[in-house]
């Protein structure tokens, strides 16, 4: 089948889909690249706004026959129309239809767990490279255990990770977070390992991984952790990653454990945060939800160009080794995560997937649903330390 775009980007008119077209626009004027999305005068506005001159597909996330037509001419689909689990699921069973590469930018597990069970064996079988949550969720903990272990050299007892940052959430972010509780997941949906693949997880990774995290001083990175407030989704991807790579005999470890923390620069904010991530917590899932939401920023606002610019995130990863060493890696990168950050992660993760095949894990007929570091790995590695994204 030939494919007459390189690009698509779904969801172009939303607030992080504007940044990703402008990205496209600023650094890839060689690629042939189209917008998408469900209403057209948006998109016909972003074109002007923007001063791009590309062709524009209209499709509802639940018209399969327009989504097919937006699959079947291009290699890759970029897709930030969220919530994912009401518009994303045609969307990505169109893409394993016609052998389409697909990236988003999800942090909605749940979702992530209903796609694996409907499409990863068809897409594992024709090649096709669906990755999820190539944002802030969950490429610098996915990518960031990838490249640590690369780098390490040896077989892995555990990787703890711990992160800090500046920023602040958009609407559909705000949007995803509350209407996640009216979706209809299940409680298997959250657990430790529920993204794993079946039968890849160990006696000893059941016992010994645990999500809880307590705030408490960490000598080791030298500071105050407590709860990371993405921990829940980033901890599930990397297990899955790590499975993966596993089955293609490049994991980390058979018993390979993951935990995911937050570090503060004094006991206070680490408890001030804790007690403000509880709140939250408490607000989305009880009736309070429909009292608070309505005074948050809707879908399509997002934070100021001042607040994108001046944010940042910072990860350590303390890699422990089975023959009792240990190292500690790092990586980070300046401008809001959630936003500036993420459209450039999601953006590099499509056209390292235009790239040659051989060089990404598995090979050229390696396929399914996949992660960051099992789908891209070290050529999305060496796409963002060339755009300003620091491993060291």
């Amino acid at each position: 089948m030939k494919k007459n775009f390189d690009i698509i980007v779904y969801g172009a008119t939303g607030f992080t889909g504007a940044l990703c077209v402008k990205y496209l626009k600023e650094n890839y004027s060689d690629l042939v690249w189209g917008i998408a999305g469900r209403n057209q005068k948006k998109l016909e506005d972003l074109s002007k706004n923007l001063g791009i001159n590309c062709k524009i597909f209209i499709a509802d996330g639940n018209d399969l026959s327009a989504l097919n037509e937006i699959t079947k001419q291009t290699k890759v689909v970029l897709t930030t129309a969220g919530p994912f689990h009401r518009y994303g699921s045609k969307l990505v069973a169109s893409c394993v239809k016609n052998s389409t590469h697909y990236v988003d930018i999800t942090g909605e597990n749940f979702w992530v767990k209903k796609m694996i069970e409907k499409h990863h064996e068809e897409a594992k079988k024709k090649g096709v490279r669906i990755v999820p949550s190539c944002g802030y969720d969950s490429v610098p903990s996915d990518l960031g255990c990838f490249f640590a272990a690369k780098a390490f050299g040896k077989k892995i007892k555990n990787i703890h990770s711990f992160h800090t940052w500046k920023g602040e959430a958009s609407g559909g972010t705000i949007e995803t977070m509350f209407s996640a509780k009216s979706s209809g997941a299940d409680r298997s949906s959250f657990g430790k390992f529920a993204l794993n693949p079946k039968g890849s997880i160990s006696n000893k990774q059941k016992e010994q991984t645990s999500d809880k995290v307590s705030v408490h001083y960490n000598k080791v990175i030298d500071a105050w952790v407590g709860p990371f407030i993405m921990a829940m989704a980033n901890t599930r991807v990397v297990r899955r990653g790590a499975a993966l790579l596993e089955e293609l005999g490049e994991g980390y470890g058979k018993d390979f454990v993951y935990k995911e923390h937050a570090y503060y620069s004094s006991k206070s904010a680490a408890r001030k945060t804790t007690f403000f991530l509880g709140v939250l917590g408490v607000i989305i899932l009880t009736p309070l939800s429909k009292l608070v939401r309505p005074f948050l920023k809707k879908p399509g606002q997002g934070p100021s160009q001042a607040v994108m610019d001046g944010g940042f995130f910072k990860c350590k990863f303390v890699v422990n080794g089975e023959d009792g060493s240990q190292k500690i890696y790092k990586m980070h990168a300046s401008g809001d995560p959630g936003y500036k950050v993420t459209s450039k992660l999601v953006c590099e993760s499509a056209i390292s997937l235009l790239g040659d095949h051989s060089l990404l894990p598995g090979g050229e007929s390696w396929g399914g649903v996949l992660t960051s570091s099992s789908g891209i790995g070290s050529v999305l590695i060496k796409r963002l330390k060339n755009v300003g994204v620091v491993f060291e």
